[in-house]
């Protein structure tokens, strides 16, 4: 497939994974965070099945050899990254979010140099940095002694597990053993995994609660939820590692902030300042220099 489609794809993936901070939204209102997320991915895994049921089948042997594999990449990406990020946002302010799991792109980077022997290059941190200096920018509003006032509590620590716990995730769909099992079957497969992971908790908060959410408007968001940031956007992040990399393709999360405040816009009657014009300047050239050309010697 051309880069150019890829890159395409690629900047249509984080407004998918952002369509989650407004969807969400609704759904959290009245669905409690285990059942939100358990929810969420069996329906996006009923949405999938139709399309890669015939390559699970014909792949078995290989899946079946790597279940554990599976079910850990299942615990980070549909447990740390869906249940816990929902109890940590309940915790924390949005500004204090946002920042801390932006910094996922450079645990990716670390953990590809220490496990994968993969170079920091020179030209790899300046676009990270400009990146997140324009992600910076955005959350803190354009000024930033607010910076002084962000207090870790137990939430900003569940989200940076939750932004460690997805750079785990990205670099292990990059193992050996994975490769020729075709995208959509690796990926129902985590999320069967993942499924299977939050299923006791599930359980234990449905016995908490009294049942699942009767409300139809919190079913159609989690509908929503199941198939626009989790079916669409993981299952182009996952393409996209293949073609590009984890490093490079993780660079493009730089954008969910960017993409999550014109949607406020959009669907939440908020402001559009300057602040989110001069971020986006720095994301987007950031996203450039880490992932386009090659550094000399």
């Amino acid at each position: 497939m051309p880069l150019w489609i890829v890159y395409a794809l690629l900047l249509v993936m984080p407004l998918l994974f952002s369509s989650n901070i407004i969807i969400g939204r609704a759904a959290m209102a009245y669905t409690p965070p285990v059942t939100m997320a358990f929810c969420r991915w069996v329906l996006a895994l009923m949405i999938l099945l139709p399309f890669c049921a015939a390559d699970i089948r014909a792949h078995w042997p290989r899946i079946r050899a790597n279940l554990p594999l599976l079910l850990l990449m299942g615990a980070l990406a549909m447990g740390i990254c869906g249940a816990v990020v929902y109890i940590g946002l309940g915790r924390t302010e949005a500004t204090n979010a946002a920042l801390i799991y932006a910094t996922s792109p450079i645990f990716i980077l670390i953990i590809d140099a220490l496990f994968y022997g993969a170079a920091l290059r020179a030209r790899q941190i300046l676009g990270i940095a400009l990146a997140f200096a324009g992600v910076a920018l955005i959350v803190l509003r354009g000024e930033p002694q607010h910076i002084l006032q962000l207090r870790l509590n137990d939430g900003d620590l569940l989200i940076g597990l939750a932004s460690i716990s997805w750079a785990l995730y990205s670099i292990l769909l990059k193992r050996k053993s994975l490769a020729g099992i075709p995208t959509l079957a690796v990926f129902a497969s985590v999320m069967a995994g993942g499924i299977v992971v939050l299923a006791p908790f599930f359980i234990f908060e449905l016995m908490i609660t009294g049942g699942l959410p009767a409300e139809p408007r919190a079913w159609a968001s989690i509908f929503g939820v199941a198939l626009f940031p989790s079916v669409l956007a993981f299952s182009i992040y996952k393409f996209a590692i293949k073609q590009v990399g984890a490093p490079q393709t993780s660079m493009f999360l730089y954008l969910m902030p960017v993409y999550a405040a014109g949607l406020a816009v959009l669907f939440l009657g908020e402001v559009l300042h300057l602040y989110h014009i001069f971020g986006l300047l720095l994301v987007l050239p950031g996203i450039v220099i880490a992932t386009t050309g090659k550094v000399r010697a």
